[in-house]
């Protein structure tokens, strides 16, 4: 080894002791007659300093970024620094090789404006950067923590291909093209759904992977085209089974990993969360609840109001505590935000010293007026935000202004941990494009009740939407972090799926043949749940964008500006693989 030790590990503990470090130079101090350098490995700085001499004379010959190798002896610092960790010690150097020189860095490490662009053109140097670091050793050790506590319990982990056919998933597929067979593509998994309920087939009966999915889609802060999830299955469970085992990895991550001992974990039906907040993720961190106020305002003189209700609307609110004092910009905001996701605009009803105001408050009486600052529990500052119709818009726009003013606010509690399952979801959502039905989680997710589903397909089609599946969400910080479902291990069933999907029997039998005939060759009862680990591993750093926690992300258009691609295929492997680029 070329090394005794790390440089961040060194403490008060190893005083007096001879060591040989290896790392970048992180910056160079020229006093005059003291020369001192920091010098950086993964593990932190420690500073050296070379002594009056040839070894000085050699260190001013050091550039920032340089990998150096320095044998000395670990020393009280004179003067401690406290911003780090081991600023009461230092080395003082003995001895000093150059390992490699560097370029002129394309940016300092610690400059505080630097565009994402040029740190993920330079991703392999920005890897040095210290939160950089930090999260890498932190993303292996929870994937050790999820291997360790698996194995545990009994699960194997098993590989599934890389290279599949192609399947309707809900994004759109990577292909790649086959050399061997011209017009013939593969597909790079959107999850290895099909394959993990094979292996229940063919008897693993407990299965989990840490695994690469791919998904062709618009992208964003939270999304990768290629991005990694822990993939479980289990044989012969129920929901409440599948259930329990997730929970508990996730409170072995955060006990181990965040050192938070987490409690039991809520449950919330997704028709509650909707209700209540708007979304099928919400954030438990704050309040800011949803409240119904139809009965309260039914025929009270708005028009816009009762006319509303009187076509099956209903009317909703928030109350935002001190939100009367927002300024007249914020308020026009908030009404071009209400009306861009598709709402009339926003009421609303505030409480000062002089009594409550609102801003239909000429059309209504100081009664109704009271009552409704009542059923809100209005206080001094706070406003309320109101607006009327129907449920399917009201409660999504809510949803996203509920976290708006959240954020604007500054009432998230940014220590805290607010886990939270979800449970109920419909089994199917109506489709308004396409005219005809698509499933809310996957095509394999179980029915409540299978028996009267395959009912309602021949007899009652229109009232799809009423089923409930059996398939559960995992929710943190207003993540979704996990969601699975307990499958249909019936090859009737399974089939009438895709008949309630628009599928015919040929198209079925295309996509899915293979798979439908496994289930008839003796299918026991499974489920299971997939986390997404990037998202997991983004939470536990304190960051909202998975680009901080993957090695070597892509941009928001699904690119590395990195190593240049996506790049054009020379014509030659064109040629080979059949293609022609009009």
């Amino acid at each position: 080894m070329l090394r005794t030790h790390y440089c961040g590990e060194l403490r008060a503990a190893h005083l007096g002791q001879s060591v040989t470090l290896c790392g970048w130079v992180s910056r160079i101090r020229n006093l005059g007659g003291l020369f001192f350098i920091d010098m950086r490995d993964r593990e932190g700085l420690v500073q050296v300093s070379f002594p009056a001499g040839d070894i000085s004379e050699q260190a001013q010959s050091l550039g920032r970024e340089y990998v150096i190798r320095v044998e000395g002896k670990v020393s009280a610092r004179p003067t401690a620094n406290a911003k780090i960790a081991n600023g009461e010690v230092e080395v003082v150097a003995t001895r000093l090789t150059i390992l490699s020189e560097s370029a002129t860095p394309p940016y300092e490490l610690d400059e505080p404006n630097v565009s994402e662009e040029l740190k993920l053109k330079y991703r392999y140097y920005d890897l040095r950067r210290p939160e950089l670091t930090h999260n890498m050793i932190l993303r292996s050790k929870t994937a050790s923590v999820v291997r360790k506590y698996y194995e545990e319990n009994g699960f194997v982990e098993v590989e599934t291909p890389v290279l599949m056919r192609s399947t309707p998933e809900g994004a759109r597929d990577y292909v790649v093209p086959s050399r061997v067979h011209h017009g013939e593509f593969y597909a790079l998994p959107q999850s290895p759904q099909q394959y993990k309920q094979l292996l229940m087939v063919g008897g693993i009966d407990r299965y989990y992977q840490i695994v690469k999915c791919f998904r062709d889609e618009d992208l964003r802060a939270d999304r990768q085209p290629e991005f990694t999830q822990i993939d479980v299955e289990m044989s012969y469970v129920e929901t409440e089974d599948v259930m329990q085992m997730g929970e508990a990895l996730i409170k072995r991550i955060l006990k181990e990993v965040a050192g938070y001992e987490m409690p039991p974990i809520p449950r919330m039906s997704y028709d509650e969360a909707m209700r209540r907040y708007g979304i099928d993720k919400p954030d438990l961190r704050f309040d800011l609840e949803i409240t119904d106020a139809t009965t309260l305002l039914n025929n009270c003189g708005f028009k816009g109001i009762d006319e509303t209700i009187a076509n099956g609307g209903i009317v909703v609110g928030i109350k935002v505590p001190g939100a009367s004092a927002a300024s007249r910009k914020q308020l026009d905001g908030w009404q071009d935000a209400a009306k861009k996701m598709g709402l009339a605009g926003l009421i609303t009803w505030k409480e000062t010293e002089e009594g409550t105001i609102s801003s239909i408050g000429k059309f209504i009486s100081p009664e109704l007026l009271h009552t409704v600052a009542g059923h809100f529990n209005m206080r001094a500052r706070d406003m309320v935000f109101l607006a009327a119709g129907k449920p399917e818009k009201l409660y999504p726009a809510f949803g996203n202004l509920r976290l708006q003013w959240a954020k604007e606010f500054k009432l998230i509690d940014e220590k805290k941990w607010a886990p939270l399952w979800i449970t109920d979801f419909p089994a199917f959502e109506w489709d308004v494009d396409r005219k005809r039905w698509s499933a809310m989680h996957n095509p394999f997710s179980a029915l409540a009740d299978p028996e009267k589903f395959v009912e309602m397909v021949e007899h009652d089609f229109d009232k799809l939407g009423e089923l409930k599946a059996k398939q559960y969400d995992m929710v943190l910080n207003g993540n979704e972090i996990g969601g699975g479902s307990i499958r249909n291990h019936r090859s009737e069933v399974q089939r009438a799926v895709f008949k309630a999907l628009g599928l015919s029997d040929e198209e079925a039998k295309d996509k899915f043949g293979f798979f439908v005939e496994a289930l008839t060759y003796g299918t026991p009862p499974h489920g299971g749940i997939a986390f997404g680990f990037d998202r997991i591993v983004a939470l536990l750093c304190g960051s909202e964008n998975i680009r901080d926690v993957i090695a070597f992300p892509k941009t928001t258009t699904a690119s590395s500006l990195m190593d240049g691609s996506p790049s054009p295929i020379a014509p030659e492997q064109l040629d080979e693989l059949g293609i022609k680029v009009v």
